[in-house]
């Protein structure tokens, strides 16, 4: 069957690419994905499987295929949001929809997964098992879709879950992996700071916002430099710092944004302990009040030891042309919402390296300029597919 599998996958290549290209050409925001979501299930329409819409809080999908024999129940994930971005690449299938542009690489995952999901319908008489396929909506804004997912109960029989990722940090053909703490978790930060606002040249009449505020930036870096761990990773970042005023006027409120990075729990506890910790600080150093609201976005993504080391099994096994190399990967400071699928489900969320064609420094995920080498979707198509063929003992 393995050999069946990449004969067919290889026979509709060019069609990936064109399901990729339609999709890039039509993206959608998050939660916003009906017409998406409509595309994927009028593909299934007609196939010999179970379709669940509308799953989650948005409009996850998913696709049950039935083996001709029993055993174990896997997962496949393919997430199919876009993002807020102008598009600027000047691809012929650049985005038809101004301002939201497909730059993280879900339009490929979606299109590599539509195919192998009819492949492998195509070929269910020979699984001995279940294959669950999930179409998740929704991965780049919180809550995002893989949680309410997990919380419906509909992946409540799965044994173990499997994704991929396109990263461009590797030409087509490199597949990488990252056993354990793989992807940071996520939190979210606004904090507001109301003060007194007066005249520039009269600051013991007032009560500087800005001040306090900047204090705040400053002061949440040594969170990282003297409470955490040496050995553990952490990043906060003020992205936002709304204190735009005149100037020679006090201003007498501001409002930060931040974005906060770590990979185990127990950073993301002394982060916020201290987050939080400041800015009592800073309300009784200033005299001012601080509104904070601090939320949990996504949790350190953990690749299950054993589970990954069969998938690197089966990657090395593979001995195919278009998988070139199996590499380790480091731990990454990004973050993806399959993290709430293996908080609960064993399995393993590795990468298909996607720089294209004679770029030495490709633009990163989520850049307006961003685009993918069409030949990792042949690579990710196939490497799930050994996964899958390794899994079940399948030749």
């Amino acid at each position: 069957m393995r050999k069946q599998l990449m004969d067919m996958l290889e026979s509709r290549t060019e069609e990936m690419i064109q399901i990729r290209r339609y999709l890039h050409e039509n993206p959608e925001l998050s939660f916003k994905e009906d017409k998406t979501a409509q595309y994927i299930l009028d593909f299934y329409k007609g196939k010999d499987v179970e379709i669940q819409s509308n799953v989650g809080n948005g409009r996850g999908i998913i696709v049950t295929i039935k083996g001709g024999k029993p055993g174990k129940t896997i997962g496949l994930r393919a997430d199919f949001d876009a993002l807020p971005i102008l598009e600027e690449t000047g691809l012929p299938f650049k985005s038809k929809n101004e301002g939201v542009m497909h730059a993280c690489g879900h339009d490929g995952h979606t299109a590599y997964l539509l195919v192998l999901a009819d492949c492998l319908i195509q070929l269910k008489d020979e699984i001995p098992g279940t294959i669950k396929i999930i179409h998740q909506h929704a991965e780049e804004v919180p809550p995002g879709g893989a949680k309410s997912i997990v919380e419906s109960g509909a992946l409540d029989d799965l044994d173990n879950i499997f994704g991929i990722h396109l990263l461009p940090f590797n030409s087509a053909g490199v597949v990488g992996y990252h056993s354990g703490f793989s992807m940071a978790g996520r939190s979210y930060l606004k904090l507001g700071i109301q003060g007194v606002g007066g005249h520039g040249s009269s600051p013991h009449m007032a009560n500087d916002a800005i001040v306090a505020g900047s204090y705040f930036v400053t002061a949440v870096q040594t969170i990282i430099s003297r409470r955490l761990n040496p050995f553990d990773m952490g990043v906060i970042t003020i992205g936002s710092f709304d204190g735009k005023g005149t100037f020679n006027v006090i201003k007498d409120r501001v409002e930060l944004e931040g974005d906060i990075r770590y990979m185990n729990m127990d950073s993301k506890a002394i982060i916020e302990k201290e987050v939080r910790r400041i800015v009592s600080g800073i309300e009784a150093e200033f005299d001012v009040k601080c509104n904070l609201t601090y939320t949990s976005d996504y949790p350190p993504l953990y690749n299950n030891p054993e589970v990954t080391a069969d998938v690197k099994t089966s990657l090395e096994g593979a001995n195919d042309p278009d998988i070139k190399e199996v590499i380790e990967y480091p731990m990454m400071s990004p973050s993806d919402d399959f993290a709430y699928y293996l908080e609960k489900i064993p399995g393993c969320y590795f990468f298909v390296g996607s720089k294209p064609k004679g770029v030495e420094k490709p633009y990163f995920n989520h850049h307006p300029k961003y685009d993918i080498d069409e030949d990792a979707l042949i690579v990710a198509a196939k490497s799930v597919g050994y996964v899958v063929c390794g899994y079940y003992g399948l030749e």
